[in-house]
């Protein structure tokens, strides 16, 4: 979706595939990414869990950024689980990427306030707006060696 986006930008485009053979589709990223050698690994809607080994070559690098939902609504349609439930807050978590899924030191999260008056809709737009602050304060805290793991907890220097 984002190839023409890209090319008008100058920047390098590649597709991966992981429909057919996953092992192969992770080892050609790793060397994809790899050869960039870049600080931070996001993997925003990357909707993949990474095997254990590569979780552990990028341990520290890799990013992830999700709603606040976890481990309340899982799965499909989190923002329609939480409207039939009727939830009063949303938001968004970003954290390191570790094998246990969605369980890595968290490095930023924060949420927003919603009632009954916000359609399902409503609350997509937002938990997507709270995504995207949270992982930009989080990943810029990550850039500028701001953040520090330690016993599995992250200390934020804000």
């Amino acid at each position: 979706d984002l190839e023409d986006f890209s090319t008008r930008l100058g920047a390098p485009f590649h597709h991966i595939d992981f429909a057919d053979d996953r092992v192969t589709a992770f080892d050609d990223m790793r060397a994809l990414v790899d050869g960039f050698d870049p600080d931070a690994v996001v993997l925003a809607r990357f909707m993949q869990i990474l095997p254990e080994q590569l979780c552990r070559d990028w341990s520290g690098r890799a990013i992830n950024i999700h709603h606040s939902f976890l481990p309340s609504f899982v799965g499909a349609r989190p923002y329609h689980q939480a409207y039939d439930r009727g939830v009063k807050l949303i938001g968004a978590t970003c954290h390191y990427v570790t094998s246990e899924l969605d369980a890595g030191p968290i490095i930023e999260q924060d949420v927003i306030r919603i009632d009954h008056s916000d359609s399902i809709a409503d609350m997509v737009r937002q938990g997507r707006d709270i995504e995207k602050l949270v992982l930009s304060r989080g990943l810029r805290w990550h850039l500028e060696d701001r953040v520090l793991v330690h016993d599995g907890k992250t200390v934020v220097f804000t």
